[in-house]
């Protein structure tokens, strides 16, 4: 009975744990996937009162549009909104702040891991208490020499400020990849000729690539999914993607702002997983990478 025991369990263990992960895949997906189908659908059927049925077979879209499915809320996010604006905007900001962010992170990530002085540690707990400030209290700061320079509203503006927010945080993640790389290889490649900074571009930041792909897609996820910078520092002309899709359902509802909400947050969640999958690979050995010291 014992052994017969000892082979059935690691198979219901087995059973539990897939059932388990399916389970919470069908809870995380079903939400997302239910937000994409209803996005097809006109507001009648996606929030019906009478049955989610209708959300499923389209009655109201049906007699609307004479379809099981319509565009309609896509067009009148992209064309009518001019929700193609605020994605352009979107792109300019989240590569701006990605860049500057990673350039400035990699160069003093590394100076501070390869420093041997105590500064570097006053640096980064500085770099820490910023970082653990709420946006919006940094945020209000910028407010008062933005007005008197006249510079509010515009990209740059956000740009500067989700780069300073999004900074300590670079600091932090590339500085623990620069400690878990032994500084021998730094060593090894000034011994052959290289330069400091040859040692840095030739050496360490080809084996830093998965540290840097991850942090950069946090830096990315940073400018790409801000409200608070961006809604308090750009015009209504320059929103990004999220402050525009929270303009959608303002205080004044009209015929089909509603709908064009959901279509502009499929359309604006449907990259960050085509992202993700695309990286995945180097997000993880990344995050693995940082996890172990030399």
């Amino acid at each position: 009975m014992s052994e017969a025991m000892a082979h059935k369990r690691p198979v219901l263990l087995n059973t539990f744990i897939y059932g388990f992960i399916i389970l919470w895949l069908i809870l995380a997906a079903v939400p997302f996937l239910w937000t994409v189908w209803g996005s097809f659908k006109v507001e009648a059927d996606f929030f019906s009162r009478e049955s989610w049925w209708n959300a499923i077979f389209g009655t109201a879209t049906i007699r609307e549009t004479g379809a099981a499915f319509t565009g309609d809320g896509y067009y009148g996010a992209w064309i009518t909104r001019d929700f193609w604006k605020a994605a352009f905007n979107t792109i300019i900001v989240t590569i701006c702040v990605t860049t500057i962010s990673l350039t400035l992170g990699t160069l003093g990530g590394y100076a501070l891991a390869r420093s041997g002085r105590n500064y570097a540690f006053w640096i980064l707990i500085a770099a820490l208490v910023f970082r653990a400030m709420p946006h919006i209290t940094l945020v209000s700061g910028y407010l008062l020499p933005f007005f008197q320079l006249n510079i509010w509203g515009v990209l740059p503006t956000s740009i500067i400020v989700l780069v300073a927010i999004n900074q300590p945080f670079t600091l932090w993640m590339l500085h623990s990849f620069f400690l878990s790389i032994p500084k021998d290889l730094d060593e090894s490649a000034m011994v052959d000729g290289c330069t400091r900074f040859q040692a840095f571009r030739l050496v360490i930041m080809p084996v830093m690539w998965p540290g840097v792909v991850t942090t950069g897609l946090f830096s990315f996820l940073l400018g790409y999914n801000d409200f608070a910078v961006t809604a308090m520092l750009l015009s209504a002309d320059n929103q990004t993607m999220v402050p525009k899709i929270s303009s959608f359902l303002g205080s004044i509802q009209e015929t089909g702002n509603v709908m064009f909400a959901v279509a502009a947050v499929v359309s604006a969640t449907v990259p960050l997983f085509i992202l993700v999958l695309f990286f995945q690979r180097q997000i993880v050995s990344g995050l693995t990478a940082g996890a172990v010291k030399g």
